[in-house]
Formats: C-alpha cells, sequence, structure tokens
C-alpha cells in the first residue's frame, strides 16, 4: 500500500468536508481572477477614453453606456462596486476554506495520534524494544502533525495550483493565445528540475527525521537519568553526547536549506524569465494595436500568477518529500504485528483460576530463559519462587499474563491454555507488582485507584493501610493529594514499592504477584506486610518473587529457580531438610542479618531506618 492511500483512509472519513473547502477555494480563486479584468477596464474606459464598443469579455456589460460613460466618475464608482464584491466574496470564501481545512486538519491529526497509541499499547514488550523512545515519540507526535500536513494543506494547495493554472490559461487565450508560448515552453525546465530535487530532499528529509528521534531520545534519557548522572558527576560526558546530536540536526537542516535555496534560485530565474518574456510579448501586442493597453496589465498579472503557481506546485511537491516521510514511518509503525496476538475464538478468563505450567519452556532470541517448568497452583495458594539473578523468575511471572508467548509446553487455566483466553480478561485476574516501580505524576491517591479511578476514599486507604503505606502517606505534605514526580520522583524506594503494593491489593484481583517487589523494605514492613496480606486476603492465589529467602518462608511451596530450570521445590521445613540451595542461601542471609542487628546494637550506633 503506497503512503498517500494509507493516509487517505483517514482523509476520507472527512472527505465531503474536504470537497466543500475545495469548492470554496475555487470559488475564491475564480473571483480574484476576475479582478484583473476590471482593472483592465479602469485603464482603458476610465483612465484612458477608448470605445466601448469594442470592449469583450464577461465585464464588456460595464461600460455599454448603462453604468456610466468612459472617463465619469460614474462608469469608475460603477466598477469599484462589482471589484469591492469580488475582493469580499473572495476572504469570505477563503476564511470558510481556511476554518474548515484547518478543523478537518486538527481531527486527521487527532485520529492518527489516537490509532499510534493505541497500537502501541497493543504491541508486545519484544516489538516495543525494537523502537527506541525518541522514535517512538517522533512517530506518535510529530509524524502525525506532518503527515496531517499533507491533506490539509499540501494537497488543497496543489489542487489550488492546477485549477489556477488551467483558468488562467483559458483566460490569457480569450485576450491573446500567444501570451501561453513562454510557459509552454518553459514548462519543461520546471519538470525536469522538480524530479531532481524531489529526490534529493526526500532522502534529507529521512536525515532530518532520523536526527530529530536521536535528538529526542538524548534528552528524555537525561531527563530520566539526571540524578545518576550527577552522582556521577558525569554531566560533561551527557553534555558531549547532547551537542553531537544537536550539531547532526543542525547540519542536517543546513543541507536542506543549502538545497532549498538552490531550488529557489532555479525556479524564482526561471519564473522571472518568462514573466519579462511575457511583458515583452504583451508590449509588442498593445504596440502593434492588437491589445489595448489595460490588457497589457491584465495580462502580466495573470503571467505572473500563472509562473507564481508554477512555482508553488513545485515548491508544494518539493516540501510533500517531509510528510511522505513522516507517513511512511506511521504506516511502517501501524503495520506491525504484535507477537502476541488473540484469538479470534477467544473467550473470558473464568474466576478462581487454577494455573498449572506444564512442561513450559521459554526461548527469547535465540537464549532459553525458561526450561521445563511444571507447577500446579490451585486458586488460593501462596507459592514462593527464588533464585539468583538471571534464574527466570521474572519471566516466569510475565508469562502468565503473556507479556511472553511459551515456545514449548503451555500454561493452562482451569484446564485451558491462557492462549484460547482473550488478553484482557486473562490480565484482568492478575494484580502485578513489578519489580521496577513506576508512578505517574500525579497524585499518591490517583496512583494507588490506577485500576479503579472513581473508587471510594475508604478503599484507597483500606488498601494503603495493607502495603504499611498509610502512615508516609498521612506525613507527606497534602497527604494523599501530594503530587509526586515522574516515576515516583520525591518518594523513596521503598515508599514506592509500598504505594505500588497498594495499587495492586485495591485492584484486588483473583492472583496477586510480587516481583522482588519488597526489596526496599526493612524486614519489619516487609513482615508486617506478608502478615496483612495472608490474613486479609487468604483466598486469593499469591505468587512472591524474591532475593531475600525470608519473604517466601510462610507459602504453601516455595521452589528455587537456576538457569531457567526449577531446581527444588517444597515447603520450608523441606526445603531445609534438605539442605540444598535454598537452606545455604537461606543461612547465609540470616547470619548477615544477625550481624547487622549486633553491630546496629552497639554501644553509639543507631538502628538504621528504612526510607
Amino acid at each position: 500500500m503506497s503512503v498517500i492511500k494509507y493516509g487517505f483512509g483517514y482523509w476520507k472519513k472527512y472527505l465531503f468536508a474536504a470537497i466543500f473547502a475545495q469548492i470554496c477555494s475555487f470559488l475564491a480563486i475564480t473571483a480574484d481572477l476576475m479582478i484583473p479584468l476590471l482593472s483592465q477596464l479602469l485603464i482603458d474606459y476610465v483612465i484612458v477614453d477608448n470605445n466601448p464598443s469594442e470592449a469583450k469579455g464577461i465585464f464588456a456589460f460595464l461600460v455599454s453606456g448603462k453604468y456610466g460613460k468612459p472617463q465619469t466618475f460614474q462608469l469608475f464608482f460603477s466598477i469599484a462596486a462589482v471589484f469591492g464584491c469580488f475582493i469580499l466574496v473572495r476572504i469570505i470564501l477563503i476564511y470558510i476554506k481556511n476554518v474548515t481545512l484547518q478543523r478537518l486538519g486538527l481531527n486527521m491529526e487527532t485520529d492518527l495520534r489516537v490509532s499510534t497509541f493505541h497500537k502501541l499499547m497493543e504491541l508486545d514488550s519484544e516489538t516495543i524494544a525494537e523502537y527506541n523512545t525518541g522514535e517512538l515519540l517522533q512517530t506518535v507526535n510529530s509524524d502525525t502533525i506532518m503527515f496531517k500536513d499533507f491533506f490539509c494543506r499540501m494537497v488543497p494547495n496543489l489542487l489550488d495550483s492546477i485549477f489556477l493554472l488551467g483558468l488562467t490559461a483559458y483566460l490569457l487565450t480569450t485576450i491573446n493565445f500567444r501570451l501561453l508560448v513562454i510557459p509552454v515552453i518553459l514548462m519543461p525546465f520546471f519538470i525536469i528540475a522538480l524530479n531532481k530535487f524531489k529526490k534529493i530532499a526526500r532522502v534529507n528529509y529521512a536525515a532530518i527525521r532520523s536526527c530529530n528521534s536521536d535528538m529526542n531520545l538524548t534528552v528524555q534519557e537525561n531527563i530520566e537519568a539526571v540524578r545518576l548522572v550527577r552522582s556521577f558527576t558525569n554531566e560533561k560526558l551527557e553534555e558531549q553526547k547532547f551537542d553531537r546530536s544537536n550539531e547532526n540536526l543542525k547540519n542536517a537542516h543546513i543541507t536542506q536549506i543549502g538545497l532549498s535555496a538552490k531550488f529557489e534560485v532555479i525556479f524564482s530565474s526561471i519564473k522571472q524569465i518568462a514573466y519579462i518574456s511575457s511583458i515583452a510579448i504583451s508590449a509588442v501586442l498593445v504596440m502593434q494595436g492588437q491589445m489595448l493597453v489595460g490588457f497589457l496589465a491584465t495580462c502580466s498579472s495573470y503571467v505572473l500568477r500563472l509562473m507564481d503557481h508554477i512555482s508553488q506546485i513545485n515548491n508544494t511537491i518539493f516540501q510533500m518529500q517531509q510528510q511522505l516521510v513522516a507517513g511512511g514511518k506511521i504506516m511502517n509503525f501501524m503495520s506491525c504485528k504484535s507477537r502476541i496476538e488473540e484469538k479470534e475464538d477467544a473467550v473470558p478468563t473464568p474466576e478462581k483460576p487454577h494455573i498449572r505450567f506444564e512442561h513450559m519452556s521459554l526461548v527469547l532470541k535465540g537464549s532459553p530463559v525458561l526450561q521445563d517448568i511444571t507447577i500446579d497452583i490451585p486458586y488460593g495458594k501462596h507459592v514462593g519462587i527464588v533464585g539468583e539473578t538471571g534464574s527466570g523468575k521474572s519471566m516466569f511471572l510475565k508469562s502468565l499474563v503473556r507479556i511472553h508467548d511459551v515456545t514449548d509446553g503451555k500454561i493452562t487455566i482451569n484446564g485451558r491454555d491462557i492462549r484460547n483466553y482473550t488478553l484482557n480478561s486473562l490480565r484482568d485476574r492478575f494484580s502485578y507488582v513489578f519489580q521496577e516501580v513506576f508512578l505517574f505524576s500525579n497524585s499518591v491517591e490517583s496512583n494507588i485507584a490506577f485500576s479503579i479511578p472513581e473508587i471510594d476514599d475508604i478503599y484507597i486507604e483500606k488498601a494503603a493501610k495493607d502495603a504499611q503505606a498509610h502512615n508516609f502517606i498521612m506525613g507527606l505534605s497534602d497527604k494523599y493529594q501530594t503530587i509526586v514526580g515522574e516515576r515516583g520522583f520525591g518518594l523513596s524506594g521503598g515508599q514506592k514499592q509500598r504505594v505500588s503494593i497498594a495499587r495492586a491489593l485495591l485492584k484486588n484481583a483473583d492472583v496477586l504477584v510480587m516481583d522482588d517487589s519488597t526489596s526496599a523494605l526493612d524486614m519489619g514492613t516487609e513482615k508486617k506486610l506478608l502478615k496483612t496480606i495472608k490474613e486479609d486476603y487468604p483466598e486469593k492465589t499469591v505468587l512472591i518473587s524474591a532475593h531475600r529467602m525470608s519473604s517466601v518462608v510462610d507459602c504453601d511451596e516455595i521452589i528455587y529457580m537456576q538457569d531457567g530450570k526449577i531446581v527444588e521445590r517444597g515447603t520450608f521445613e523441606e526445603l531445609m531438610q534438605q539442605n540444598g540451595h535454598f537452606a545455604k542461601v537461606y543461612n547465609i542471609q540470616e547470619t548477615q542479618r544477625k550481624s547487622a542487628i549486633d553491630y546496629d546494637s552497639a554501644p553509639g550506633m543507631n538502628p538504621g531506618e528504612e526510607g
């Protein structure tokens, strides 16, 4: 599918209004082209005393004597009145056209932005990871504006110019067909030069867009990592990276400016040659008595407009290359297929899910991540998942909601493969607390109530209390209405984790998934939190991934993972009796904890406090 055809799929929704705007524009052009004919009458019959019987054209009736005799104020005011009417009509029609096209353009821009954002929400994590953030921002925001301009500005301008060329050429032939000779001769030169510049322009605009994406990425990364950069006193390095991106963007624009300047010089030169030559022909015709002097002014006006709009066609096609580059990026992005697809006959996920992993394996980019996982998780069971960093704990949990689809074996809920359930209903059964906490730049209350924005405050407070977050929230400047910065800036790591846990608890889904989400909490707070979850949510399935073995001691079953495999499983007591990986790590962590307690309890030492 061509880029233009793809964009027309959005524009056709407003086609009738666009046609109305174009008709208004054509009428305004027609009114504008009548004005030089009236100017000719003013020159030839008000300023100069010519024989009215020789008048020709659609306005010849004005000098018939009914509206005033030659060289009289009556004729002057009659022609001036018609002149003013055409100017007024033109102004009104242009106003209607501009307002209509601007509204249509904004509607199309909104539609494109909605479509690209929805596509972003539909794509799986692996596909999104193939784009950098700057590229995505460019596609969702800048490209939609640019591509909208193609249909609401460039195409109407092109149609206007073509219509004006046809009508002007006709009007010139009614005066004297010889006036078209020069424009016709020069037309091939326009076309050859345009084709040459058009190809170079598209390459240049693609380079500018790429540099813009790099600039967006550089700025976005430094906004998010500003504290990290400062802590490493690495501002100079980041400034150098920014300077390189900025310089590349500047150079790309300079290259385009140079091309545009050459373009303007060549086409302006051709236009001026055509204009001067046409005026010379008109002057010769006047001197030979084949044309009145008023037609000289009229013809010069028409020829100038003719050449202006030939140049405008070239300029428009030249600038369209930028819009086509943007449209191509949007089209390619929208054509991306998510690796996580929903079947047409997918059914809603049942309540109280009974989960089973049956010899499940997962391979990403050719590397095995999970291997031959088999585990049964009846509804209401509490499962702990532990292991070293990179053992596959997070992937194990993410596979439940199809962040990644299994490559072998299957995951079932109530005996049916999860790939047979609708994505929304499947994910609605889980409350996730991710390892990397993300809070929106909004109030604490809004962050907790993310899944149910209209819920009563009493439930928000209950979830915060269960997550051990209520006390520190009440100590904030505006309590639950306190605005936290992007990604929770202004809160400590432990505070952000507790807000994130409160958000998951408020959702009240059948399965609570905590992916190393208590790592920033002190052991006392963590113990209270886990105890509350066990007592207040006894019927829920709870899956807890942790690096601290003490976090999972109360679970019904604990699995120890290594290199994507389950190497140990059982209750806490059973794993301690096995004296395997779990027992060794647990004993080491307990020894370290007791040593820390003894150190903090020594004279002159203040116990550390979790933030």
